[in-house]
């Protein structure tokens, strides 16, 4: 694995779809304050992530970190899988 720095953003999310080889789609949700209307809304991000083991399933936690253009879309990659889904 490469060396991590400081620099490389590191994002926890949800496998939303896992039908490419060595690919999975992330989905990553953060809360945002409305600014006129003070109430709070959920934003949601997908990211394509690279999964050399092929060992993410629908629905596991996992943590991601930044890297190199890796393809047309994949700038991530699987760091840990945090919790498998039941």
């Amino acid at each position: 694995m490469a060396k991590e720095t400081k620099l490389r953003r590191v994002l926890k999310g949800v496998v939303t779809s896992n039908k490419m080889k060595k690919t999975i789609v992330v989905e990553v949700s953060h809360r945002i304050m409305h600014k006129v209307y003070k109430k709070y809304i959920t934003r949601k991000v997908r990211y394509k992530v690279h999964d050399e083991k092929d060992e993410c399933n629908l629905g596991d936690r996992v943590e991601i970190i930044e890297c190199r253009p890796l393809s047309k879309e994949k700038r991530w990659r699987l760091k840990e899988l945090v919790e498998r889904s039941v």
